[in-house]
């Protein structure tokens, strides 16, 4: 049975750019980049080319880019850093219910050291408004974090709109965006985002786990998470993970070749929605906004049930975000859904492979299963 991978939020297959970017370099430039000799040389020359690329894609400068082993790692720099840098003016931090764990998680434990934490809830469609973040704002909020495109719905929250915002209300609070689900997805350039920070990850499009980058505007001096040899001048220290940083660049260069993958991804979406709502009359769409990621509902069944069903046809999808480990859903239950709708809930996310025949595939399947499965 050919399978059909639909879970690319969660994570994707390496490409075949990144992995053969990945073995050269464990097997040919294998030197230390802070090596003085000659393989060292080869290796900081790899680096500085993949840091060049990273910062091309989103219209920075490579000096405003710091390779991390992943988006959480930058979350939790970016927030814990950025309040730490500015908390001579206050202890008050803006962000959602709606957010990463990566993100949640690190703002209770600020929250612990007493920092005081609003948490806005999502609209309907599942994104962030500017001005319930502008009501928020007090003079002591130091630092607003908001993901750009919620990994569970899709929804895309302004950023640009919010960082306008908060400049016309003289908010001097940094803005950090987790833009893993957003980045070679949604067309955006760090400039035109307006963040101070903004979270990448590799391993979301075609490249290998463990590998990341914080973009930290320049000017704004972060203090570092990590401690030790003084490695990306400084900000984060340890030995550079060269074949996940050179697969990194390789796939920002594959993605960025494939212009018309946005419009391809957001076809395919409107393709696979517009097919289900024909066939099955009581699917809820939920959120929504990228062209990638799908959240749907079949009110009267359970998620798991229809997962099993699909996994055994050879479809996969999830349940919601992969670190999730099986909860129910807090990004649904922050936007009011009745619990049938949540639990009733699947996601499905493309990437710029997904065919028009796998998302047929999957909408005939996903008929079968309503089709023969015992709503509770």
């Amino acid at each position: 049975m050919e399978q059909i991978y639909l879970d690319n939020a969660a994570t994707t297959k390496v490409c075949p750019e990144a992995a053969e970017a990945a073995v050269r370099c464990m097997t040919e430039a294998f030197g230390n980049p802070s090596s003085t000799h000659g393989p060292g040389r080869e290796a900081r020359a790899l680096l500085k080319a993949a840091r060049t690329a990273v910062a091309v894609s989103l219209g920075a400068a490579p000096e405003e880019i710091f390779f991390t082993a992943g988006g959480t790692e930058g979350d939790n720099w970016a927030i814990r850093s950025g309040a730490q840098l500015m908390r001579h003016k206050g202890r008050h931090i803006v962000s959602s219910e709606a957010e990463h764990a990566a993100v949640l998680r690190t703002l209770d434990h600020l929250e612990s050291q007493g920092y005081e934490i609003t948490r806005l809830s999502p609209a309907k469609d599942g994104s962030i408004h500017a001005e319930d973040v502008i009501a928020a704002l007090r003079p002591d909020t130091v630092l607003v974090s908001l993901m750009l495109v919620n990994n569970e719905t899709g929804a895309i929250t302004d950023i640009p709109g919010i960082a306008r915002a908060m400049k016309k209300n003289g908010s001097s609070a940094l803005l950090h965006t987790d833009a893993v689900q957003g980045y070679m997805k949604l067309p955006f350039t760090a400039k035109n985002l307006g963040a101070d920070m903004i979270t990448l990850s590799a391993h979301k499009i075609h490249a290998p786990k463990g590998t990341g980058a914080l973009y930290i505007r320049r000017g704004l001096r972060l203090p570092p998470l990590m401690l030790g040899g003084g490695q990306e001048d400084g900000r984060r220290s340890g030995t550079e993970n060269m074949p996940g940083i050179c697969a990194f660049s390789a796939a920002v260069n594959a993605a960025r070749k494939d212009k018309a993958a946005h419009a391809r991804m957001a076809a395919l979406r409107e393709l696979c929605v517009g097919t289900l709502r024909e066939t099955l009359p009581t699917l809820t769409v939920i959120g929504g906004g990228a062209p990638h990621i799908m959240n749907l509902s079949l009110p009267g069944y359970r998620s798991e049930v229809l997962l099993n069903y699909l996994d055994g046809r050879g479809i996969f999808v999830s349940k919601g975000s992969a670190c999730k480990k099986g909860a129910r859903s807090h990004v649904l239950a922050a936007m009011g859904l009745p619990a049938p709708v949540i639990d009733g809930s699947i996601r499905v996310s493309l990437c710029r492979f997904t065919t028009e025949e796998e998302i047929l595939r999957f909408c005939a399947a996903l008929k079968d299963a309503a089709d023969s499965l015992i709503r509770t």
